[in-house]
């Protein structure tokens, strides 16, 4: 083997262990998101008390790839696209580990309704977590495919999401407008619509640092998308 060549492939391989992890990390917080969902849609107390109880092995999967990342650095210290990945790495950790909050958040909410009745039917509320959950997806999918247009699109829809918590918010206000009464019952749902348009930044968030691995170039949420 050349000599020469020992230190890159080593490097290689850490980055490709390094990914790894941050895709099982990606699996447990869909998985922690997609529960919390589920918990509230049935009212299902167990689940949501389960989805609290994955918040540990995230923080220390989060923290895991952090590390791994830093020690990359130190040992290599890699330049140009070596740096930006394993950066990248690091700033999607920190966004899964949030969005595993939020599902954590989420499924506090379905534990403080308990069995009350639902101020509504939940409809819009769940049409919201499909729409976060595919963004979520959708951004790791590009990561995974090495696609900066599968990114550029989940950009695009943050608006869509941010749209339909406005929907949300307005209609919930009204009932709250309307009834007094009813503020009990509402304040939660809103709470649930407001953690899933934030787990929508989150996944912008990751189609941004997706498009900077692969093409250099930062988009913000201030970048036209449309």
């Amino acid at each position: 083997m050349n000599r020469e060549n020992m230190p890159r492939r080593a490097l290689n391989a850490a980055q490709q262990e390094l990914y790894e992890g941050l895709l099982a990390l990606a699996g447990q917080a869909e998985k922690m998101l997609h529960s919390a969902v589920e918990a509230l849609k049935a009212r299902d107390l167990d689940m949501a008390q389960a989805v609290i109880a994955a918040d540990d092995a995230v923080d220390r999967n989060t923290l895991a790839v952090e590390e791994a990342a830093e020690t990359l650095i130190a040992r290599y210290q890699p330049v140009a696209s070596d740096l930006r990945r394993i950066v990248t790495a690091m700033r999607i950790a920190r966004d899964l580990e949030r969005i595993a909050d939020l599902g954590v958040n989420i499924a506090r909410v379905t534990l403080d309704m308990g069995t009350e009745p639902l101020l509504k039917p939940l409809i819009d509320i769940p049409r919201m977590a499909v729409l976060a959950q595919e963004m979520v997806r959708d951004s790791l999918t590009s990561l995974i495919e090495e696609r900066a247009e599968k990114a550029q699109e989940v950009h695009r829809r943050d608006d869509e999401i941010d749209a339909l918590y406005m929907q949300i918010f307005r209609e919930l206000l009204s009932f709250m407008i309307e009834d007094p009464r009813t503020i009990r019952r509402a304040i939660p749902l809103l709470f649930v619509a407001r953690h899933l348009e934030r787990v929508g930044d989150h996944a912008t968030n990751i189609a941004e640092a997706v498009v900077y691995l692969l093409t250099g170039q930062r988009l913000t949420k201030q970048d036209p998308k449309r």
